[in-house]
């Protein structure tokens, strides 16, 4: 089975995007499959891992020392890895992860997409990069990213690059499949 990293809120959210990510993390795990997180076990974050787990899948969550305290650390994660620095967080998610799925979220979900993305674009890791937005979240920024290639700043395959998806079920077998 594969490893998927999942990028969503740590934040205060609506309880629709709870719902979501319990959803994919139950999907998660009755598939059987490792979630990778960023290793707090509040808001979206630690939905996704306590449904992973309920489910049967297995949790490693990588967490930032700073940020133990403040995103409320997952000590029930399979395996809770405590990083020095939060690029030491990002590399150690990207490098045990086969799949991404980026869930609604703000700036530091955002900056995750970005530099997933773009170092799947870049030839940097051949894994698929799906972006889960059944709720319409992330329309104005597809809508101005596809914007973009009109005028060259985005390419076309960039966009193909990145696979899009209103379906829990989709996005997992989009992240599980190269």
């Amino acid at each position: 089975m594969s490893a998927v990293c999942v990028y969503c809120a740590s934040g205060p959210v609506d309880d629709r995007y709870l719902q979501l990510a319990t959803q994919v993390g139950e999907a998660l795990g009755r598939g059987g499959h490792t979630l990778v997180s960023g290793g707090g076990n509040v808001s979206m974050m630690g939905a996704v891992a306590r449904a992973t787990r309920e489910n049967g899948g297995t949790t490693v969550g990588v967490i930032p020392r700073a940020l133990v305290d403040r995103e409320v650390a997952d000590v029930d994660a399979d395996e809770l890895v405590v990083t020095d620095t939060m690029r030491q967080r990002k590399q150690l998610m990207d490098d045990r992860a086969d799949g991404f799925i980026t869930l609604p979220g703000g700036i530091g979900t955002l900056e995750e997409l970005f530099e997933t993305w773009t170092g799947g674009y870049l030839g940097m890791h051949d894994k698929p990069v799906v972006l889960l937005d059944p709720f319409g979240f992330y329309e104005p920024l597809l809508t101005w990213l596809n914007d973009l290639t009109t005028t060259g700043f985005v390419s076309e395959r960039s966009m193909k690059a990145l696979r899009v998806t209103d379906s829990v079920t989709r996005a997992i077998e989009l992240a599980t499949s190269r």
